[in-house]
């Protein structure tokens, strides 16, 4: 089983409000660009008119790896509150 189809068990109990927040001023002067490539989920994205970092938090699979790759510091990174987020499920 590769890892999309492991991925696609999972199930999202969505919140109104996003447990990551970008700061987009650090964001924009950030060359790298780290949490592109190192989300396993692929939430984050650069919108091409504005430059800013897009983030869909809904498919966050809370593993914390942005947070840790952002070395300037522009994630604000929280566990969603109780009863919210990924739901592992293992096939």
């Amino acid at each position: 089983m590769n890892i999309e189809t492991k991925l696609g068990l999972d199930a999202f109990i969505l919140d109104k409000e996003t447990h990551i927040v970008v700061n987009q001023e650090i964001c924009k002067e950030c060359e790298a660009k780290y949490c592109l490539y190192v989300c396993p989920g692929r939430r984050y994205s650069v919108n091409q008119e504005t430059g800013e970092m897009a983030l869909e938090f809904g498919g966050c699979l809370e593993c914390g790896t942005c947070m840790i790759a952002c070395v300037d510091g522009a994630l604000d990174w929280n566990y969603p509150r109780g009863g919210f987020g990924v739901q592992y499920r293992f096939g």
